[in-house]
Order: C-alpha cells, then sequence, then structure tokens
C-alpha cells in the first residue's frame, strides 16, 4: 500500500513540475529569460473582436472544464461545483444547478443530460431544466470531460480506464482499460462521440475508435511512440481534441508528432509530422492549426501536412488551444488575450482581453463568435467581424 500512494504522489509532483514547465518558467531563481512571454506587439487589424457579453459561471477554471454548444445554448461548469446553462445570443443564464461537490471536469451534454465529474469520481447528471438526475462512480478521479451522445455517458478516468455509464439511469453500460505510462500529463484532452463512435486519445499515444453503444474497439491507431531514457521524457500523451475532417481523423501528442490517418481506408495514417503540442490542434477543411510547445503557432495542409505557415509572435505566451472562425484561428493566452490569426498567412489580425487570468479552457467556435470560458470562472462571448 505504501508503494502505491509514494508512487501516486510522485506522479502528481512530476506532473506539478512537468506543467511549470510546460508553461515556460523556470523551477529555480535564476529566470531563463529564454522563457519570458514574448510582449505584445502593434500589427495592422484585420478583424474587429469585442466581447459581446460575459456571464460568471462560479469560480476557478482548469484544463478539464470546456463549454458545450447545444443549439442556441451553453452548457458550462466551474470547479466550485456551478452548472449552468446559458443562452449564446445574450449571456443569459436559463438555469444554474448545485453539483454539491468541488469539480474537476466538466461538462459533457447532448441537451438532454448534462453530466459533470467531481473530485472523488462520482459523476453527477441533470436533466435539462437543471435537477440531478443520477450519480455513478468512475473507477478512479476523471480530468477530462465526460461526453454524452449515443445513449451514454463515457468518461476517462486517470487509471486509463473509459467507462460508459447509461444515459438515463447511471447504470454502468460498459468499460475499457489500456496499460498507461508511469507518468501522464494534467493539460487539455477531449473525447468526441461522432456518427455512434467515441474517439478518444490516450496517455501512450494512440487514438482509439469505440462503438459508444456496446463498447467494441473499432480501431487503434499510433500517433507516435514514447522515447528517451526517464518517465518525463517517455510521456507521449495525445493532447487535445481529436479532429475529423471529411475521411481524415488527426491527433497530435506531446514530444511526438502531429499525424492523420484515412478512415475510409481502414485508418492507414496519410501524413504525419514531428511535432510537440502542449494542448492540441483544430483543424478546417483545408488546414490544421496547432501551437507547439514554445507557443509558435503552425498551419500545416490537410492533404499532404505540408507546412503553410508559423507565427512566432506569440511565443511563451501559454497559448489554449484554438478554434477556428470565418475570419480567422483564435488562441487565448496567459493575460486572458484572445488573439486572432489569418488563417492564410498567419498574420496577426487583432486582439481582444476578457479578463479572467490565464486561459487554459480550450476555445469554442460558434455560430456567434468564440466562445472563451475564463479561469475566473467567467463566460464570455467574443464576436468577430
Amino acid at each position: 500500500m505504501q508503494i502505491a500512494v509514494t508512487r501516486r504522489v510522485l506522479r502528481n509532483t512530476v506532473l506539478a513540475i512537468s506543467v511549470v514547465a510546460l508553461g515556460g518558467c523556470s523551477l529555480f531563481s535564476n529566470r531563463n529569460p529564454r522563457y519570458d512571454p514574448t510582449p505584445l506587439t502593434e500589427y495592422a487589424a484585420g478583424v474587429s473582436a469585442k466581447v459581446a457579453w460575459s456571464v460568471s459561471i462560479g469560480s476557478g477554471g482548469g484544463y478539464g472544464f470546456v463549454p458545450v454548444i447545444v443549439a442556441d445554448s451553453a452548457y458550462a461548469a466551474a470547479p466550485n461545483g456551478t452548472v449552468s446553462k446559458v443562452d449564446l445570443a445574450s449571456g443569459r443564464v436559463q438555469w444554474r444547478a448545485d453539483a454539491k461537490s468541488d469539480l474537476t471536469a466538466g461538462v459533457g451534454s447532448d441537451g438532454r443530460t448534462t453530466v459533470v465529474a467531481a473530485a472523488d469520481g462520482t459523476i453527477v447528471a441533470f436533466d435539462d431544466q437543471g435537477s440531478e438526475k443520477w450519480r455513478a462512480k468512475a473507477t478512479s478521479a476523471v480530468n477530462v470531460p465526460p461526453v454524452v451522445g449515443s445513449g451514454v455517458v463515457v468518461v476517462r478516468s486517470s487509471d486509463y480506464r473509459i467507462q460508459a455509464f447509461d444515459e438515463n439511469s447511471g447504470e454502468p453500460r460498459w468499460n475499457i482499460q489500456r496499460p498507461g505510462p508511469a507518468l501522464a500529463l494534467k493539460t487539455n484532452m477531449q473525447m468526441i462521440i461522432v456518427d455512434g463512435l467515441l474517439i478518444s486519445g490516450l496517455p501512450n499515444g494512440r487514438l482509439i475508435a469505440i462503438a459508444a453503444n456496446n463498447g467494441s474497439v473499432q480501431w487503434e491507431g499510433t500517433v507516435s511512440a514514447s522515447q528517451g531514457a526517464t518517465d518525463l521524457e517517455r510521456i507521449s500523451d495525445v493532447v487535445g481534441t481529436p479532429q475529423i475532417q471529411g475521411p481524415l481523423l488527426c491527433g497530435v501528442t506531446y514530444q511526438g508528432r502531429m499525424v492523420c490517418f484515412d478512415v475510409a481506408q481502414g485508418g492507414r495514417p496519410v501524413w504525419e509530422q514531428r511535432f510537440s503540442s502542449n494542448t492540441g490542434m483544430t483543424s478546417d477543411s483545408q488546414q490544421a492549426y496547432a501551437a507547439d510547445q514554445r507557443d509558435v503557432v503552425h498551419s500545416f495542409r490537410l492533404a499532404d501536412g505540408q507546412e503553410v505557415w508559423k507565427q512566432s509572435a506569440l511565443r511563451n505566451r501559454r497559448l489554449s488551444s484554438g478554434a477556428v472562425v470565418p475570419q480567422a484561428v483564435a488562441f487565448g493566452d496567459l493575460e486572458g488575450y484572445v488573439h486572432f490569426l489569418s488563417r492564410t498567412d498567419g498574420k496577426l489580425l487583432g486582439r481582444v482581453q476578457v479578463g479572467g487570468d490565464a486561459i487554459t479552457s480550450p476555445l469554442l467556435a460558434t455560430n456567434r463568435g468564440v466562445l472563451v470560458q475564463t479561469g475566473n470562472g467567467n463566460l464570455v462571448l467574443v464576436g468577430v467581424n
């Protein structure tokens, strides 16, 4: 028992150190200026971005908290246990619920059932009036936002297990566990359900596709393999949200690669690029966009993986994962700014300050602009013209 406890403490300690290192902060008193955030510069404005509305949804923030859009509503949760449904057009709170516990991840929603994960691994589900629907227990802590679809609620727990619960009753439906590495990142990771398939990245550098209704594994593919002599060097987690564009399924890892697979051809790799991202990638029908480990933003052509452009003006600004809107690709930073870059050549087009400390939650593109969950528990819609 003592060995297990010591290993958990060691894992949490190294995770904390790795996250600090990822943020570009020295662990020693003599700070290395190479990792200082690049100062903001002037630019020729190409878009107009302004805050359309801002509303409090609780307190705190973190990588496990990402809004979900269903129809014309946004669902969101905060670490203090508050769960909210917000009208996307106006920012009006439609209902607010209390999970009666601190949360480590949320939300997942299909507009009928909205779920969050408590600090002890309890999964709490609400109906669409904000009334508690059921509670269930995952096998360990959940730090990845749950996902709801195909009649199930799916969570990924810290023991590398993917578990499904019945959406209406909370009864266990299936679970799958894969061997995991000694260390894993605490950063932005998300699962998706598309056409009845749950798609998730794994801490071992692999993507997996699972039939959501019964848990049968349909496909697994390697994005990158671990390399290095130490556990820290061998971290190769798939980070961010898997991207689907037409027949392509794409993923990116920390200390590894960006890869796109052709799902119409049995999931064979189409192209790969050596790459390391802390927070994941986003995409449109032509290009994939991601900030690397030093927050240099890169664009790759989806057809063949060739680099289109890179932008270093935001180096070391601890960028969030991005969101594609018609006018640009947007990234949040450590000071609460949202930056807009040209999808064509990466030039800075605009920025807006939304407040709330560092933006760690992924930005979310909507038909009304970019939805931002801030570090201090606000939900903000940024309109873009």
